[in-house]
Parts: structure tokens; sequence; C-alpha cells
């Protein structure tokens, strides 16, 4: 049987080409509605970066643009899409912390469903958030990884969800989520212990909820 090695040659060039152009004006429109806070085409940026989320960070990596662009693009894409519908959620509002937000020698018990159990011992910002998430009925937990986040959902079946993560994990960890309301705050100093987050972005996007 004959196979048109030559012509399938030809058709995977021009599909690569086709993507890696379709990727380089996502991140276009991507980049240009992160600056000047102007969606466009937000369904296509989306679809283009997450489908070809990889070969966007080499883009971005050959033209020396820094990698962690395509995540920002994604999150704040995400935030302001899904901003209306978070805000306006009325019950089942929760807040996912990464436990490496925790204090060093925090001693808090971690539970096999719902993460670990803070003491509200004030020696981190986690108390600081727990306070606010009391006055805006939200209910947090901090996860020590993305399995928990499954268990959470079975359980609490929440109705939107606020998420603190890393660059490597919230814009994936907020797709996931997408069939609900998200919103996506980076950690500011990021890592696997004693990280640090924006609490008073944390707090002010709970408070936009108490209308």
């Amino acid at each position: 049987m004959y196979i048109p090695y030559e012509f399938l040659g030809k058709i995977f060039t021009y599909l690569v080409l086709f993507a890696l152009a379709g990727t380089g004006i996502a991140l276009l429109l991507g980049a240009y509605s992160f600056k000047k806070r102007r969606i466009i085409f937000p369904g296509f940026v989306l679809f283009t970066l997450y489908f070809f989320y990889s070969p966007s960070k080499l883009l971005c990596r050959f033209f020396r643009i820094r990698e962690n662009l395509v995540d920002d693009i994604l999150i704040d894409l995400r935030n302001a899409l899904m901003l209306d519908r978070f805000v306006h959620t009325k019950k089942n509002r929760v807040v996912f912390l990464p436990q490496c937000m925790r204090h060093p020698e925090c001693r808090a018990r971690c539970d096999p469903i719902h993460g670990y159990e803070c003491k509200r011992c004030g020696k981190c910002d986690i108390s600081k958030i727990y306070e606010a998430a009391d006055r805006y009925n939200f209910k947090v937990f901090i996860i020590p990884g993305s399995s928990f986040v499954k268990k959470i959902f079975k359980e609490y079946r929440p109705q939107s969800c606020l998420g603190v993560a890393c660059y490597n994990e919230l814009a994936e960890d907020m797709q996931e989520v997408s069939f609900i309301p998200v919103q996506g705050v980076l950690l500011l100093r990021d890592g696997c212990f004693n990280t640090k987050a924006d609490v008073e972005e944390i707090i002010r996007k709970m408070e936009m909820c108490d209308v």
C-alpha cells in the first residue's frame, strides 16, 4: 500500500505552523488584554493558551519574554470573566489556601478530607484570612495538594471558589474548577515552604461578595 509520506509531511508542517500562528495571536491578544485591562476574544485566548500551554511558554522563551506571562494572562482573563458571577454567589463559598502558607512551627492537624485544621494561633497570615472569611461567609480549606480539592468538592459542593497558589498551579487549578465562578490570587513569594500571599487582595475579593 502506497503511503504519501511527502504529502503527510507537508500537512504536518502546515498544522504546526498554523498552531504556532494561532498561539502567537492568542499571546498577543492576551498580553494586550492583560496590559490594557480590555478583554478581546477571551474564549479564543483561553482555549488556545490552555490547549497549547507548553508551546506558548516555549514561544515566550524563544522571544525572550517571561514565561509567566502565559499564566498571568490565563489568571487575569479568568478572573475578569467570572468576577460578576463570583460576587453574586450567596452560599457555599470557599477559599483554598496552600499548606505552604503555614508558619514553620504550625502544629495544625491534617484531616484526610478537609486538609489542615487551623488553630488560629496568629503566627501566620492564615488566621487573618479566617477572620475575614467568618465576616463574609466563606469557608477556608488549607490543602496539601489538588487531590483534596476533589474530596472537598464532593462533600461540600462549593458554588464559588477563591484559590491562592503559585504560577505553576493557579492557572491549571482555575481551569479545573471553572464549572463554578472562580477567582485566583497569586502567591507573592512561592516555593514549598513559608510562602507569602497578598492577604489584602484575598480579603478584598471576599469583601466584594458582601452585597
